[in-house]
């Protein structure tokens, strides 16, 4: 099964950018769908971005335009560029495999936004 350990995380003032990393073990990582949600407390997690086996790619509406997904499967990583970042952008953000109905989500990295 697939283990992912993301970094990237950190304080940025507002319009600021980050880059989000979230690595991956194993052999098979082209094969898994992968995305990044985030989460705050009292709220439900929610979609920011998702690419999948294709490099197609979804976005959460309110990140559109700002924030960018990629992968390298060369690397077994997958990034989020965060551009333009808002105080409401600070959240816990999570990466999640997904292979058919099995999803794997790593441990969180906290971004934090000033303004």
């Amino acid at each position: 099964q697939v283990q992912l350990v993301e970094s990237g995380g950190g304080l940025v003032q507002a319009g600021g950018s980050l880059r989000l990393s979230c690595a991956a073990s194993g052999r098979t990582f082209s094969t898994y769908a992968m995305g990044w949600f985030r989460q705050t407390p009292g709220k439900e997690r929610e979609l920011v971005a998702t690419i999948n086996v294709g490099a197609r790619t979804d976005y959460g509406d309110g990140v559109k335009g700002r924030f960018t997904i990629t992968r390298d499967n060369a690397k077994n990583t997958v990034y989020l560029q965060m551009n333009n970042l808002r105080p409401e952008d600070a959240a816990v953000y999570y990466c999640r495999a997904r292979i058919l109905s099995r999803h794997t989500w790593g441990q969180g990295t906290q971004v934090t936004v000033s303004s």
